[in-house]
């Protein structure tokens, strides 16, 4: 498993690509905008794209999927069925996505021979997932390093997300956490040193 991380975009959002070099398969995750840099990355991987994965359906994270689906046809989207907003109003933080399957806790996306399974981490957004695979946890804008995402949007609750987050710190183990914006880091020390996860667990703030 290879992990390629570009931020793209007017906020610079991590798009992550996501290659399984034996098979010459990747999944793009978060493909934020710059659809071209991104086509080209794909290209320089020598993987043959095969799924367009999103943790939350806000413009930061969704820009260049239009045009990637131009470039690939073929290639499904996913994206959970609460951030395909009918209400107008909505669409300039989640512009609707053409032709996207919703995606859900508990379903698992191949990529090659990896496999993705989707959690459930609603609060930023409220179809926010966490991609895990391996040992890593592609968690969008629900868990950042130190930090979390903002639960002020119309469908965000700073309720939900805590609760997301408790879910994550109470997974077993330890897991590299490559969040939608920033630093990557280690779930032990979000669970150390991130106040709001530290919350959400019932530990207090840190410091």
């Amino acid at each position: 498993m290879k992990i390629i991380v570009m931020p793209v975009g007017p906020i610079q959002a991590n798009c992550y690509l996501l290659c399984d070099e034996g098979e010459k398969r990747c999944a793009v995750i978060d493909p934020g905008g710059e659809e071209e840099r991104i086509i080209r990355a794909v290209k320089d991987t020598g993987c043959a794209p095969c799924a367009l994965l999103l943790t939350h359906g806000h413009y930061d994270h969704t820009g260049g999927v239009a045009g990637l689906q131009e470039a690939w046809p073929e290639v499904p989207v996913y994206l959970n069925c609460r951030d395909q907003h009918q209400d107008a109003r909505m669409w300039q933080l989640c512009p609707p996505i053409d032709r996207a399957k919703s995606y859900d806790e508990g379903d698992v996306i191949p990529v090659g021979s990896l496999r993705v399974e989707v959690l459930a981490t609603p609060g930023h957004s409220g179809g926010s997932v966490t991609l895990k695979c391996g040992d890593c946890l592609f968690t969008g804008d629900t868990l950042f390093a130190g930090s979390c995402g903002r639960t002020d949007f119309p469908d965000g609750s700073m309720k939900a997300i805590l609760a997301s987050l408790k879910r994550l710190g109470e997974l077993e183990g330890d897991w590299k956490v490559l969040p939608g914006h920033m630093e990557d880091s280690t779930m032990e020390t979000e669970r150390r040193r991130n106040p709001f996860m530290m919350q959400a667990m019932g530990k207090g703030y840190f410091g």
